[in-house]
């Protein structure tokens, strides 16, 4: 019998704090860029309004309240379709709009959308959905089930690779490894690829250490390098990750004061991949740090639940999810610190990208719902 109650306060309260924070520091750390390019401080904030946050609302109240995440199980693989679907156009050139190396947004007349960020929400569906199936093959056997899983995760991947986007191809594996460890598979399988990852990972930062110097032609290995050696090249691949170290250290304990950043000018993509250095330096090391245990608190939040969550769909979406979320926030505040390399990943419902923030704001709402109905 499904035990229908009330949605998790907690984990309600965390979503709302993390939005509204997330929309004032984008106010802050945007204001000067928007007045500089468009003669509007509030440029970006309006914009993240308008093609994210509103969005957002609709999904995070929509699935919250009013639709049961259970149907998501009957249209998983339509919506994995249409995803894959929206990662091809991203290629053909009359369709896919690029920003640098990386071929990442789709233009379908006055809207432009990642389907990259799409796609993270549809592919946790899509397997959670697989996995939950009553086939016990799926997570015991190599040939009905490892297999096709490995496949399906290849094919993903390749598509994200192609457009150049390598940290959202490790993320959605990891993540959905993840889930395919709740799920039940053989742990032999789970030890088999992490095996071959460490290994390929050690080979790769190897190469790279070896060869300094000859992987200029290749952006991912000259992130590598710049995270082996960040005060190598200091105007050039390393600027950025050194600026962001910089401002992070001029917050001191408690930051120079909302909205009174003195280096964000000074600081590339500081509404995207570096905002976290904005925090910092505004807000000082005691707020980077509460920012950062909210959202570990969202993941073990979820964990929890998903734990006393009896359907095997639900208990498999909310680890997912907490995972996104958690692994995008760690890989972003991460490198911003210095201590991963700094690959262009945005910070879950702070960063600037409307796409982002209604995937995110979706996603909280679906996660929302499961603790209502955790039957």
């Amino acid at each position: 019998m499904i035990r229908r109650q009330r949605i998790d306060i907690l984990l309600f309260l965390t979503f709302i704090l993390l939005t509204v924070f997330g929309l004032a520091m984008l106010g802050s750390a945007s204001s000067d860029l928007g007045q500089e390019r468009f003669d509007d401080p509030y440029y970006y904030l309006k914009h993240q309004m308008l093609y994210g946050f509103s969005i957002g609302v609709v999904g995070f109240v929509a699935f919250a309240w009013f639709i049961n995440y259970k149907h998501l199980r009957k249209v998983a693989f339509f919506l994995l379709l249409l995803s894959i679907v929206t990662l091809i156009l991203v290629l053909v050139p009359s369709f896919g709009m690029s920003s640098g190396v990386a071929q990442r947004w789709l233009t379908l007349g006055p809207i432009t959308f990642q389907p990259s960020e799409f796609l993270k929400l549809t592919f946790i569906i899509y397997i959670a959905a697989w996995l939950s199936s009553s086939s016990l093959a799926r997570t015991t056997s190599f040939s009905e089930g490892f297999f096709p899983f490995l496949l399906i995760v290849g094919f993903v991947a390749f598509l994200l690779l192609e457009q150049s986007s390598t940290s959202a191809t490790l993320m959605i594996t990891a993540i959905t490894l993840a889930m395919y460890f709740v799920g039940g598979v053989k742990r032999a399988y789970i030890f088999y690829i992490f095996g071959a990852v460490l290994v390929a990972a050690t080979l790769l930062f190897g190469f790279v250490y070896l060869n300094k110097g000859n992987v200029a032609d290749d952006y991912r290995l000259r992130r590598i390098q710049t995270f082996l050696e960040p005060h190598k090249d200091l105007s050039g691949d390393a600027y950025q990750v050194n600026q962001a170290l910089t401002v992070i250290g001029s917050g001191g304990l408690t930051g120079v004061g909302y909205g009174e950043s003195l280096s964000k000018q000074y600081l590339p993509e500081r509404i995207g991949d570096s905002i976290f250095a904005i925090i910092a330096e505004e807000w000082g090391f005691i707020g980077s740090v509460f920012v950062t245990l909210i959202f570990l608190f969202l993941v073990l939040r979820s964990f929890i639940l998903a734990r006393n969550t009896n359907d095997r769909f639900g208990k498999l979406l909310l680890v997912g999810f907490a995972s996104l979320i958690g692994l995008q926030a760690f890989i972003h505040i991460g490198g911003n610190a210095g201590l991963v390399p700094l690959t262009g990943v945005p910070l879950p419902f702070i960063s600037y990208g409307g796409t982002a923030l209604a995937v995110f704001m979706t996603i909280a709402g679906i996660m929302l719902n499961i603790s209502r109905n955790r039957g």
